[in-house]
């Protein structure tokens, strides 16, 4: 049935066409008696082993592939992979699709992967039928057909029926780079949000000192003063949460923020959910609070609004002494977080107030500790301003697929 999209590129008009995968694309996996044994994975070879486990967000990382012996490379061609070719799960975590690229070597396939080779490619381009599977509307597909129950296997007599729309093929080459472009991006940004996360976490490791030194690895110029040892006793004050009964807390946003969980917690600051009139436990904007029992514990936080009330999932850490900066108590907290003991009471993991006020901590001279928060902080606004692009270009393409694609009736 032939229809359009809400959303083209200039210049197209024609209408598009559904056909099955199977007009338009072959499907092989590697068949039952051609399985591979464990003690078959080679660690290096000539022929790269790709299993479903290698696919990294659409792509195959060679990395961890594995590697097989020629005869097993020459077993069964309808399974050699080149650049170009698609690949589909049908096993494990279903549906997932990578596209091959940058392949320097023969390639086979493992078992539970089908290798998706187009019939005609003047009619239909390779990266508009990955993205096209990559979308939704495979899994969407799939998920009908599990009257009953869930599909563990991805079988091949569903997947030759699965419609496929397709407009001519100028706009399909278009369509493919377009979409191609918004992973590009989707890719980098998550890079480079993970990149300056791996950067805070060796940073909380070389600027706060190690057991048993008085000094951390990695200063800024101009301070060469030991660090003070204290107890957490000694330069904080330890608020303990308390719960509600329901009737005195509302979801209408009437009096002050209560905090209750991790789910209060985005990007290292406290969000209100709920709301009381009648606050008993107060932390105040710029305390910093940590989730002591349940889910997300030992997740940290510095409180956002101007007071909040913590209920008993919660522990505030109130800094009394005027050499403690509070953005740099936050930073402190989470550098020896690892190192206070957490329980198991029954189910639910659990701090204790005296697992954290025991706790031995070295701070500097406050203004060392003022240069040290900004450069923390300097990153949490990278990790966050790269995290934020991601989402926000993952609902771009959201909502592109759901718009340059025709809804099938």
């Amino acid at each position: 049935m032939a229809d359009t999209p809400k959303i083209r590129f200039k210049g197209f008009a024609d209408a598009w066409e559904q056909r099955k995968l199977s007009e338009v694309a072959t499907m092989h996996a590697r068949i039952g008696w051609q399985n591979l044994r464990t003690s078959e994975f080679l660690d290096s070879g000539e022929y790269m082993l790709i299993t479903g486990t290698d696919f990294d967000d659409g792509r195959v990382n060679y990395d961890t592939c594995h590697y097989v012996e020629k005869e097993r490379y020459e077993q069964d061609k309808h399974i050699q992979i080149k650049n170009g070719s698609i690949l589909i799960t049908k096993d494990g975590t279903l549906g997932k699709v990578a596209y091959v690229q940058g392949l320097s070597m023969p390639a086979t396939l493992n078992a539970g992967v089908f290798n998706v080779v187009i019939k005609d490619e003047k009619k239909v381009d390779g990266k508009y039928l990955f993205q096209y599977l990559k979308a939704p509307f495979l899994m969407d597909y799939v998920n009908q057909k599990a009257t009953g129950g869930t599909i563990k296997h991805l079988n091949q007599n569903i997947l030759v029926d699965f419609p496929v729309m397709l407009p001519f093929i100028d706009e399909q080459v278009m369509l493919g780079r377009y979409f191609e472009t918004l992973d590009h991006l989707i890719t980098l940004h998550q890079h480079k949000c993970d990149e300056t996360k791996e950067l805070k976490r060796y940073m909380l490791q070389k600027m706060f000192p190690r057991n048993g030194k008085k000094n951390p690895e990695i200063r800024f110029s101009g301070f060469t003063d030991d660090w003070e040892q204290r107890k957490y006793s000694e330069i904080i004050d330890l608020l303990s949460g308390q719960d509600f009964n329901p009737n005195e807390y509302n979801e209408d946003g009437i009096g002050i923020p209560y905090l209750t969980g991790a789910s209060c917690i985005e990007n290292g600051h406290t969000i209100a959910i709920r709301w009381t009139e009648c606050p008993r436990c107060i932390a105040k904007q710029g305390d910093t609070v940590f989730v002591c029992k349940g889910s997300g514990c030992g997740t940290i936080a510095t409180v956002n609004q101007e007071k909040a009330h913590i209920a008993r999932q919660f522990m505030a850490l109130k800094v009394k002494m005027n050499r403690l900066d509070n953005k740099f108590n936050y930073y402190l907290l989470t550098s020896v977080m690892k190192n206070i003991k957490t329980d198991a009471r029954g189910l639910i993991a659990g701090i204790a107030r005296d697992a954290v006020l025991t706790q031995e901590v070295k701070i500097p001279s406050l203004e060392e500790q003022e240069e040290i928060a900004d450069y923390f902080r300097n990153l949490d606004h990278l990790i966050i301003l790269h995290q934020r692009k991601c989402d926000e270009l993952k609902e771009v393409k959201k909502f592109m697929l759901q718009n340059m694609f025709p809804q099938k009736g």
